[in-house]
């Protein structure tokens, strides 16, 4: 029962963490500029699948992002450079319904690959039914919501960001283009 109770915490615990404080309430994003990792079209493979845990090939940027973390340097690890997973306005998306996972990846670990350095591998959390999801693709096939395990953020969180930016000066939200209804 204890165990239970213990999954139970974990789960309601990741849901404020990725949604804000409250149903209502949005969560406190931070925007900066520094060298981060672009993950909103990465795909990604299952490291672990006892902890939920997935790498994903992202994008490495710098500029002005968004997260719920403030932004950090650079930092020199055993693997080599880190840096945080940070989100920047897109431009379109398909919206996905159905229970397959998908990849979290804001604020988590990245570490800049040694040989290619426009790249860097994330650690992320594996999530399923958090809601409609979105994936961030310009154009949409039947199989779009059904193919690879990719970085996402539920169509809220995607909102929530978007809202936030409409008031900031640096970066601007795009006006989003929905290529599907929900499926």
């Amino acid at each position: 029962m204890q165990k239970v109770a213990r999954s139970n915490v974990f789960v309601a615990l990741f849901a404020v963490t990725i949604t804000g404080a409250s149903a209502g309430e949005p969560p406190n994003f931070k925007v900066c500029q520094s060298t981060y990792a672009l993950c909103t079209t990465a795909r990604c493979a299952a490291v672990s699948r006892a902890n939920g845990v997935l790498s994903c090939a992202c994008d490495v940027k710098t500029g002005y992002s968004l997260g719920l973390e403030a932004c950090k340097d650079p930092t020199e690890t055993n693997e080599g450079v880190q840096i945080k997973s940070r989100y920047f306005p897109v431009t379109s998306y398909a919206v996905c319904t159905n229970a397959r996972s998908w990849a979290f990846c804001l604020d988590k670990p990245c570490t800049i690959d040694k040989r290619d350095p426009t790249k860097a591998s994330c650690e992320c959390a594996s999530v399923k039914r958090q809601g409609p999801y979105v994936i961030v693709t310009d154009a949409y096939t039947p199989k779009t919501c059904t193919t690879r395990i990719i970085s996402s953020a539920t169509v809220t969180q995607i909102n929530q960001a978007t809202d936030f930016l409409k008031n900031s000066t640096e970066p601007k939200p795009f006006d989003i283009k929905v290529l599907n209804s929900a499926n």
